[in-house]
């Protein structure tokens, strides 16, 4: 398995991914999330595979199949009002497909991700997981995230 930045021949793969991830929130979330939907469109997708501030990381096998994805989000906090002169990777989406889970592929990804932002000078790398979503939580835990904010909700 190696990880390597996406391609516009992964589009139609990762959109197959996209629907996995939606599919697994929307279980937890269905007021929030419709089943068998997606985050972004092929369009949507392939501008961000083309912007270098909106990084996609796949892994993919030997026959260069993607079996997983993490969508990244560079973030500026220079000249921020009241954050010290940072940059943040956020991750906002990683996903692994279900056939594919237990295989370490997850952490590949992640490790991969946090070399990147090293690289890049990121002060930290940051990412949200939706409550309910108990494995996505172990596993950030396990690759030693903490939480940094808690978001709280009432729905009327």
């Amino acid at each position: 398995m190696q990880v390597r930045r996406a391609k516009i021949k992964d589009t139609d793969r990762i959109m197959e991914l996209l629907v996995q991830v939606n599919n697994v929130h929307s279980e937890k979330r269905p007021d929030l999330f419709i089943k068998n939907k997606t985050k972004y469109n092929t369009d949507e997708l392939i501008e961000i595979i083309n912007d270098d501030d909106r990084p996609i990381f796949v892994a993919v096998d030997d026959d260069d199949r993607v079996m997983g994805y993490m969508f990244g989000k560079l973030e500026s906090h220079i000249e921020d009002n009241n954050f010290p002169d940072i940059i943040t990777f956020y991750i906002d989406d990683l996903c692994v497909d279900e056939v594919a889970r237990g295989q370490h592929i997850g952490k590949l990804l992640y490790d991969y991700t946090v070399a990147v932002a090293r690289t890049l000078g990121c002060y930290n790398v940051t990412l949200n997981v939706w409550e309910g979503n108990d494995n996505a939580r172990r596993f950030y835990e396990k690759c030693g995230l903490k939480p940094q904010k808690t978001g709280l909700e009432v729905v009327l």
